[in-house]
């Protein structure tokens, strides 16, 4: 995505991490890059007999295998999906023109993909794709306009102004859409077309730049840049990111499969959230071991994400996964922003999270 290093590349416009977008024109495949798809670490500490055999777990990754899914990573070096009843486990890598998680999905190539709501319900509503939300990793998604403390922009107002280092495509849909939810006018903000690189932040060329909060923002920081942010998610577009899309007949006939995959990967989570510098060990020298990735990035990234995305009050008294409907009423008024008229009841089920938890208490 810049020219740092191949960690870089979460605002892509070819990124599905959080969303396809929020018009139609801009429902491309954000689908992440690099990373050998497929490739797992072996699995440890198995059960000698699971009471279940699913065979093999296949999750299409949103992107890279950085430490966005170090969850994922527990819980299959952990041997957690193992146990769960599967006898092996293909975490697929996203990448640059790869198939999304909804199409993986659909295909019957992956169980389960990553996604989010506002990329899975144009799907839903434009295709009548058969497909549904069963949990989401992020709370919130990790969007930001970030700019150096000499230029502090931390409140939409803050904008006016100002230029802003912009990407193209779904980045300028979602950047319209921030002005827009916070009635911002648009012509008092003078947009500047950028690359993916922060460069033309540091160069002075513009005042804020369309970023990641566990990217950009800790690339500028760990070069010794003091920054700040108006993170997206705070600012009037609170959609959530990482979501658990499956099929609605997976739901129905593959429910153990699903309910075993929730279970071992909310295990994940827990031990990511407990130890965010082995979950950057785990990207750096396992999954994503031919990425150049770094462990200073890939920490802080794993900190940032625990901290800022994925741990709220909400998890802590529902667990992981978990989205009230105070959540999901707001992912549904952002669908309406951008023209998708639905309801949660067609973009999520949640029952089967809610059966893990009654079942497995402990694992809040």
């Amino acid at each position: 995505m810049t020219a740092f290093s191949s960690e870089k590349g979460p605002l892509r416009p070819s990124r599905r991490m959080v969303l396809a977008g929020f018009s139609s024109a801009a429902l491309v495949a954000l689908t992440g890059c690099g990373g050998e798809s497929g490739a797992t670490a072996p699995a440890s500490g198995a059960a000698s007999g699971a009471a279940a055999d699913f065979g093999t777990l296949e999750v299409q990754l949103s992107w890279l295998k950085n430490a966005e899914f170090a969850g994922e990573y527990f819980a299959d070096s952990k041997g957690y999906y193992k146990d769960a009843g599967f006898s092996a486990v293909n975490l697929i890598a996203g990448g640059p023109g790869g198939a999304s998680a909804e199409t993986m999905v659909l295909s019957g190539k992956a169980l389960v993909g990553t996604s989010s709501p506002v990329g899975v319900a144009p799907v839903v509503l434009n295709e009548g794709a058969p497909l549904k939300i069963i949990g989401s990793t992020y709370q919130k998604n990790p969007f930001t306009i970030v700019s150096l403390a000499a230029n502090s922009i931390t409140a939409p107002d803050d904008l006016v102004g100002k230029k802003i280092g912009v990407q193209a495509g779904v980045n300028e849909t979602l950047f319209d859409a921030l002005l827009e939810v916070n009635k911002i006018d648009a012509s008092k903000v003078t947009k500047v077309p950028v690359q993916y690189d922060p460069q033309p932040l540091l160069n002075g060329d513009v005042e804020g730049f369309f970023a990641y909060l566990t990217n950009e923002v800790l690339t500028l920081e760990l070069g010794g840049h003091k920054t700040a942010v108006l993170p997206f998610a705070d600012n009037g577009l609170p959609f959530i990111a990482e979501s658990f899309v499956v099929t609605e007949e997976s739901i129905k006939d593959k429910r153990p499969e699903l309910k075993a995959f929730l279970a071992a990967t909310i295990k994940g989570w827990k031990d990511a959230l407990a130890d965010p510098e082995e979950s950057a060990r785990l990207a750096v020298e396992v999954y994503g071991k031919e990425l150049g990735l770094t462990m200073a990035k890939e920490k802080g990234q794993a900190e940032a994400q625990n901290t800022k995305l994925i741990a709220t009050p909400e998890t802590d008294s529902n667990g992981l996964f978990t989205v009230s409907k105070e959540l999901m009423d707001k992912n549904i008024e952002i669908l309406k922003l951008a023209g998708y008229d639905t309801t949660a009841d067609a973009i999520f089920d949640l029952s089967l999270l809610d059966e893990v938890y009654a079942e497995n208490p402990d694992l809040k």
